[in-house]
């Protein structure tokens, strides 16, 4: 910990003393017109500084943001943590009707799509339920607020664009729905995927003459329209004539989405449902009871066991119990009606354990779940994709979820206070960085996703990050969810002829006027060495901003001392020229980024 003070003493004391930008990283930022001010940038080999330029200027980091994100969730959920969805009911099964309500609980479960669904409901039918007497409840109340993108304006003009999907805790199939469009002469033909009870598709889309490879430029927002139980999902625009593409799009309101989904897939299964596909209301807060406090001690042993407390794996698995025991009761409250009559087999919520000296809900049995692949191989979607959505998702989870041995994962204890999931990710994240002395001044969180107007860190929080996860237990499985320079994820196209290529992984991050890296290079003598730099600045569009830092990169590839001979004294030697292979000019102004740009994450 001391040596960390250090390298953020040295890293502030070199800040008005910093080394001159590399030449090739200054060449081209006055080439592009981007001011020395508009960039902050930290190079470290080890304890040693490099390059310190601006480190403690707080900017916005676009998606090098998830850093503190997926880090934090490695080292606080761990790598056996995994979300879950369940099928539960507190009803009776007899002559294979399900007397009473199902329960779709949600819990951030990040693989949950149209066949996991499918496999569920099949569960359903392998059990002999063929009817479902009372409603479908889908259950979001994981987080707070349960609909997080409820009221929330446009990120920009592509609202239903897949990296702008804002996650619940019962997301299905990332609310998309696949489009295949084909047109001949003057007639175009669409399919959508997945089925839906009552919904179709419907185009608007002008034919015109034009390359296929252009049919994103004309493109408008799709919308939908309600013709009583029927949804008509209608695309609007231009689309070239003998031209065949498929996209996705997030159009849908997430219940609508997920309860036609349901209601197409569970009929085609041979099943049927008395009642309606409705939300889960959250039960009145009053005064907590036995069921809460169970699981606030299982949520306090697990706060405790991120201290640093070791639990044994039996006292794990008693917490989880307690805990889903408490989230049992308020699933069965949640799923009550309010206005519930005498006969409901769910009470009505003032009937709840949630009341004072009212008897408790009665607990629900599992009838059927699915757990989501592990925290590592989601964080590698994440990262090398720049998945906004699952980041979203697992910044959530910081704030609602603690690992679990057995179930994967189970709801943390209630605080008491009124704080939203966001606020207790938030607080998750900051107490992260405290206890690893990394400063946290300048660093504002919004969805942890880096896909933000809001969002804010700093050069030197960056590199913070970076030089925890090299000394992390979990190392190996965070340095593999990054992009590998011309490899794979948003740098495979990126530093093919510069030795960087294959040997540097980097966290990349773009908006409108930002433009931004985070990782790991492997200098000339394969030592590591932490990058970490961000652009704030309207020049740094049309690649110009991007070649700069790949420059940065380069740079960091040449450093190092050379190799050598026995008797030989080791110098410093300052990095090689970059060949004019690696760091190219900036390329031509391209067209408008299509929705599908992954620059846009």
């Amino acid at each position: 910990m001391l040596r960390r003070l250090i390298i953020a003493t040295l890293l502030s004391a070199t800040a008005a003393h910093a080394a001159d930008l590399p030449e090739p990283v200054a060449r081209l930022m006055q080439s592009a017109q981007i001011p020395a001010a508009a960039a902050g940038i930290v190079v470290m080999r080890g304890d040693t500084v490099l390059l310190s330029h601006n480190p403690q200027q707080s900017m916005q980091p676009a998606s090098t943001m998830k850093l503190f994100t997926t880090l934090t969730a490695l080292e606080q959920l761990g790598p056996v943590f995994r979300g879950r969805t369940e099928f539960r009911s507190g009803a009776d099964v007899v002559n294979g009707v399900l007397r009473g309500d199902l329960i779709v609980r949600g819990g951030a479960d990040a693989d949950f799509n149209e066949d996991v669904l499918t496999h569920m409901l099949q569960a359903l039918r392998t059990q002999g339920i063929r009817r479902i007497q009372g409603d479908v409840v889908l259950d979001r109340l994981l987080f707070q607020p349960s609909r997080p993108d409820a009221g929330q304006p446009p990120f920009d003009e592509y609202p239903w664009a897949y990296y702008n999907v804002i996650p619940n805790a019962l997301l299905a199939n990332t609310n998309l729905l696949k489009l295949d469009m084909r047109s001949s002469g003057n007639r175009i033909t669409l399919a959508m995927l997945p089925e839906m009870e009552n919904v179709s598709v419907r185009s608007e889309l002008k034919l015109v003459d034009a390359a296929c490879s252009t049919w994103e430029k004309d493109w408008r927002t799709p919308d939908y329209a309600r013709k009583g139980d029927k949804i008509e999902v209608v695309l609007h625009g231009s689309f070239p004539k003998n031209c065949i593409k498929a996209t996705s799009i997030n159009v849908l309101d997430s219940h609508d989405y997920l309860a036609r989904l349901l209601q197409a897939t569970w009929r085609k299964l041979g099943g049927s449902i008395g009642g309606e596909v409705r939300e889960a209301q959250a039960p009145t807060p009053t005064t907590s009871t036995g069921a809460d406090a169970m699981a606030a001690q299982a949520g306090t042993d697990a706060m405790a066991a991120r201290a640093g407390t070791d639990a044994t794996a039996s006292r794990a698995g008693t917490d989880a119990m307690a805990a889903r025991d408490g989230a049992d009761a308020m699933s069965a409250a949640a799923a009550a009606p309010v206005n519930a009559p005498a006969t409901s087999t769910a009470p009505p919520v003032s009937a709840t354990a949630r009341s004072p000296g009212a008897v408790p809900a009665p607990p629900t049995k599992l009838l059927a779940e699915h757990v989501s692949r592990a925290l590592p191989e989601i964080l590698r979607d994440t990262n090398k994709q720049s998945d906004n959505t699952l980041a979203r998702t697992v910044f959530l989870s910081l704030g609602s979820l603690e690992a679990d041995p057995m179930l994967g994962s189970h709801p943390i204890a209630p605080d008491g206070g009124q704080a939203s999931t966001a606020m207790r990710a938030e607080t998750a994240i900051r107490a992260w960085l405290q206890a690893h002395r990394i400063d946290g001044n300048g660093l504002v969180l919004d969805n942890g996703s880096g896909l933000s107007r809001v969002e804010r860190a700093t050069a030197e929080q960056l590199a913070g990050v970076l030089q925890a996860g090299l000394h992390s237990l979990w190392m190996p499985e965070f340095l593999s969810s990054l992009p590998i320079a011309a490899t794979d994820g948003t740098m495979r196209r990126r530093l093919k002829d510069s030795p960087a290529a294959q040997r540097a992984r980097i966290k990349t991050g773009s908006l409108s006027g930002v433009i931004a890296i985070a990782g790991y290079v492997q200098d000339a003598n394969n030592q590591p060495v932490i990058v970490a730099a961000m652009l704030n600045d309207e020049h740094v569009a049309n690649g110009a901003g991007r070649a700069v830092l790949d420059a940065l990169i380069d740079w960091a590839a040449r450093s190092g001392a050379a190799p050598s001979t026995p008797g030989t004294p080791t110098t410093q030697a300052a990095p090689a020229a970059p060949t004019t292979s690696a760091i190219t000019a900036p390329p031509p102004a391209p067209a408008p980024a299509p929705a599908s740009d992954p620059t846009r994450r």
